[in-house]
């Protein structure tokens, strides 16, 4: 059999770090390189921007791209509205001559859209990872996106939630894809390293670990989980909170503990880049947001089998199957977060029922390789001769 024509695709993306979405994009290109992935024909550079020059550092996005075989290319930029980035961008178009760009960021969406010479007799596909309301920078940025998404000729979205956005964007509903992030494996953690990381966090033997990792910002609804455990002084069981990350909120987020009279009983651990010691000391994790979109540590909780609560914000409820996976509550309702955090702490047969449910859902729904066939289909549908599987799969 002939090797199939190869289609070749830009890929721009605004990320200094290894990002959730920059992951799912390195681990994508990887895949190429092997021998199943090689038979699609698709073959990927990626385009990033860098002020700093620090993008090519051990831990850089575009240093870990490059170590991983991957065609990366930097624009250098002097500020953030540089207009120098305009001629190095036409001139690696030029160079690399793809069949697709692809856009992951609002700087990447807003430049293809003002320079449609730039996607000329190519296709563009505008990757939709979200929104965050946390300043006004970010608003307008959300805007751009309003002004952006409309002239792709497939925005791909991290969930079916934000459809209603998007189409109120003037996204044409036909152009519109949904791709939720893979469920990647968690290592497992030995337990003797639970042993000493609940030491080392002054966490009693006796005590049930209560997890929540994410970025300490607003949307991301900590004070609501705050609240919630501030009523929970009846469940059978001590409770600790573990709080992994860092943010804005971190200093209201210790303030507010104090006042609730839980202070003592919540800990702030700070940004880890490796988070699975912390799933495997994990009694139950809840995840309080008020947006989301594809959620990685909804993904890694179902894989590392510990149980969920989370809200029912964006693609939330996507993930978790209320009263089968998990158990949802409604957004910035502290009490009913609450209510599902007792539950689960005082019905261990419960949370054990949920974890295998999980987990078969995470293997089945959202594995790596049922994420990269849908997005080689969704190639495959402007471009019918790349190759992809066959395998049925399902809208979620």
């Amino acid at each position: 059999m002939n090797a199939p024509q190869t289609v070749r695709i830009l890929a721009m993306m605004e990320a200094a770090s290894v990002t959730g979405p920059a992951k799912n994009l390195i681990s994508f290109c990887r895949w190429l390189r092997t021998a199943e992935g090689a038979r699609t024909g698709l073959s990927i550079a990626i385009a990033t921007f860098d002020r700093n020059a620090r993008a090519y550092e051990s831990d850089g996005f575009a240093g870990v791209a490059r170590a991983a075989g991957i065609d990366t290319h930097v624009i250098r930029e002097r500020y953030r509205f540089d207009p120098g980035v305009i001629a190095q961008l036409r001139e690696l178009i030029a160079k690399e001559q793809p069949d697709i760009i692809q856009t992951h960021n609002n700087k990447s969406h807003l430049l293809v859209k003002l320079l449609p010479d730039l996607h000329a007799h190519r296709q563009w596909f505008a990757f939709h990872h979200g929104e965050v309301y946390i300043d006004f920078k970010q608003k307008v940025y959300n805007q751009i996106d309003r002004v952006s998404l409309r002239s792709a000729d497939r925005v791909v979205s991290v969930c079916a939630a934000f459809a209603g956005r998007l189409i109120a964007y003037g996204v044409k509903p036909e152009r519109l894809r949904f791709l939720h992030n893979a469920a990647m494996p968690v290592a497992p953690t030995a337990p003797d390293q639970r042993a000493r990381l609940r030491e080392q966090l002054g966490i009693g033997s006796d005590a049930a670990v209560i997890l929540s990792i994410g970025r300490l910002s607003r949307e991301k609804g900590h004070a609501d989980l705050l609240r919630a455990l501030g009523t929970l002084r009846s469940v059978a069981r001590p409770w600790t909170l573990v709080l992994v990350g860092t943010g804005p909120e971190r200093e209201a987020l210790e303030k507010r503990a104090r006042a609730l009279g839980i202070g003592e009983r919540v800990r702030f651990v700070g940004f880890h880049a490796d988070v699975s010691p912390f799933y495997g000391i994990a009694d139950l994790f809840v995840l309080p947001s008020h947006s989301e979109g594809s959620a990685n540590v909804l993904l890694e909780a179902m894989m590392a089998g510990v149980p969920i609560v989370a809200t029912r914000a964006g693609g939330n409820p996507e993930i978790v199957v209320d009263e089968e996976t998990g158990l949802l509550a409604g957004v910035a309702e502290p009490t009913a977060l609450a209510n599902a955090v007792a539950r689960l702490l005082e019905d261990r047969a419960l949370a054990s029922r949920f974890v295998a449910g999980a987990r078969a859902r995470a293997t089945r729904e959202f594995s790596l390789d049922r994420y990269r066939q849908r997005l080689a289909s969704y190639y495959a549908e402007v471009f019918p001769r790349v190759q992809h599987s066959a395998m049925p799969l399902s809208s979620t």
